[in-house]
């Protein structure tokens, strides 16, 4: 009888210690004289289970974890004893994966084959639903590829949720000898991992999904700007480029058709200001990442000059699910104008770390404490933040808050790239106000004044708060300068640093020296 064993490749389960249960269950099998086959997958996202061992019998995939090479090495010596998968008595037995209640309660559409295959194998790419999308969009007009997207209800997952159709269509009308595709992989915030996931786990579906841009809109070139601190990603990307393009899915003539698309990989040097789309095709061209005055717009006048689609990973990532089972399939999930599905990730002081994939709509208390099981440390939750390092810190007054971009705006908070960092009471909301100013002055590219010279005095001004010098004269001062770099900064750099302050400000007065002297309203 041959096993079928799954250690995953994917970054957090390797600094867990992944390498070492894959070469443990190796030797043992080879000790015991099992037949074992070892495929080294994409995580599944339960983070906190790290490393996760599956073993499949009967089509059905059983999880250990998180192992180290002991357990697995005992679980091995089960199966060598004739224990069927299902049977195996171990405490870190967790029966079959996909009834964890963490992931049984996903909907996944983006996130559909993560975890679940080689993710550098074209062949099993394909058997599991890979370039279904492709292939439709071949069959098709380019205008029929924007209009699907459009219809789809598809927004931007990297920031301000901007419709994908609509960026997709003014590239598509635009006139040019040369259109560009730009993937912006620049994953910089604080508590996000999605990017990372989905291009170590399912590298072929972000390639799909900018494939299938660069038909919609005429672009015969793409570019994943990857930020330098991802170098296993940038080993399975340019694993899965090569393999798609000697299967006839990259370069001249894509599946037989008179479409030609190339890809590669560039690297960033670690800037989180060239998150921004400006300052990343800045970089992308060679320069220092410098903010440009917009307009002109990346989709008129981008790459080079030349009209450019840039996307998040997880936009591109979601397009071959939207062409292959139609704009209505994905639309039909969500709520509002937030159509779809959302990876969320679920980080810092927290029970169940990890990435949850589901439809627009959950509020944020369900996704912290019936998903996330509360704080890792079992106090009191004190704040979150969604959106990264510039995102709102809201209160547990306001979990009652459905993940929704207009909702989350409502309450001057954003969704961004959908990381959710946890706090527990003990966290000083003054001291993460100071940090935020502190990690703007540190990351400003500096061509603005409002953000250059806003986010030092800003920092030293909140410094003086906390030292108790005139508390309430100082954070006049902060709020001015808030008011200053939200509506003068040339990008959301230091537009956005505002949030995280004026929230903390506002919804913990107490920790600036302040009295609260009303509830909070939960609108």
């Amino acid at each position: 009888m041959t096993f079928k064993l799954f250690v995953p490749r994917d970054a957090a389960a390797i600094a867990c210690g992944a390498d070492g249960v894959g070469e443990a269950c190796a030797s043992e099998a080879k000790r015991h004289g099992l037949e074992a086959t070892i495929v080294r997958n994409g995580s599944r996202g339960m983070l906190w289970l790290e490393p996760l061992l599956e073993i499949e019998e009967a089509g059905v995939r059983y999880a250990f974890g998180p192992c180290d090479a002991k357990t697995a090495a005992e679980i091995i010596a089960q199966l060598a004893q004739g224990t069927s998968v299902s049977q195996i008595s171990h405490a870190l037995a967790l029966g079959p994966t996909e009834q964890i209640p963490f992931f049984e309660k996903q909907t996944r559409l983006t996130f559909a084959r993560c975890g679940l295959t080689d993710p550098v194998s074209l062949e099993a790419y394909r058997a599991h639903g890979g370039y279904q999308g492709l292939a439709k969009a071949l069959a098709i007009e380019p205008a029929e590829i924007v209009e699907e997207v459009t219809k789809s209800g598809l927004r931007g997952r990297g920031g301000a949720g901007f419709p994908t159709g609509t960026k997709w269509k003014t590239v598509h009308d635009c006139d040019g000898d040369q259109k560009y595709i730009v993937c912006n992989a620049d994953e910089g915030d604080s508590g996000t991992f999605a990017d990372r996931m989905l291009m170590e786990g399912d590298p072929f579906c972000l390639i799909e999904g900018m494939t299938i841009a660069g038909l919609a809109v005429g672009a015969t070139r793409g570019y994943i700007y990857l930020r330098s601190e991802y170098p296993h990603a940038a080993v399975a990307l340019d694993e899965a480029i090569a393999a798609a393009k000697a299967g006839g899915y990259l370069g001249r003539n894509i599946c037989g058709s008179t479409y030609d698309f190339e890809l590669e990989v560039r690297i960033g040097a670690g800037a989180y200001v060239c998150g921004e789309e400006t300052s990343l095709l800045e970089s992308l061209e060679g320069k220092r990442g410098l903010v440009r005055a917009k307009p002109p717009l990346p989709a008129h006048e981008g790459l080079f000059g030349k009209p450019t689609v840039v996307n998040n990973v997880l936009s591109l990532g979601a397009v071959p699910f939207i062409l292959a089972e139609g704009a209505q399939a994905y639309a039909d999930y969500g709520m509002g104008r937030s159509r779809g599905t959302m990876p969320i990730q679920l980080a810092g002081n927290i029970k169940h770390g990890g990435l949850f994939e589901t439809a627009f709509g959950i509020t944020l208390g369900e996704l912290v404490n019936d998903i996330g099981g509360g704080t890792a440390t079992g106090r009191p939750l004190k704040a979150v933040q969604v959106g990264g390092p510039l995102g709102a810190y809201f209160p547990q007054e306001y979990f009652d808050t459905p993940f929704d971009y207009e909702a989350f705006a409502a309450r001057d908070g954003l969704i961004g790239h959908a990381g959710i960092v946890v706090f527990d009471d003990t966290a000083d909301m003054a001291r993460q106000a100071r940090f935020a100013f502190h990690f703007c002055a540190a990351e400003s590219c500096g061509k603005c004044t409002p953000c250059r010279i806003g986010a030092v005095r800003g920092r030293e001004t909140l410094d003086k708060v906390i030292a108790g010098d005139k508390v309430d004269a100082n954070l006049e001062l902060v709020e001015d300068l808030c008011n200053t770099m939200k509506f003068g900064s040339l990008c959301a750099l230091g537009g956005f640093t505002p949030y995280p302050v004026m929230s903390a400000l506002t919804h913990f007065p107490e920790d600036f020296g302040r009295k609260r002297t009303l509830p909070v309203a939960a609108e």
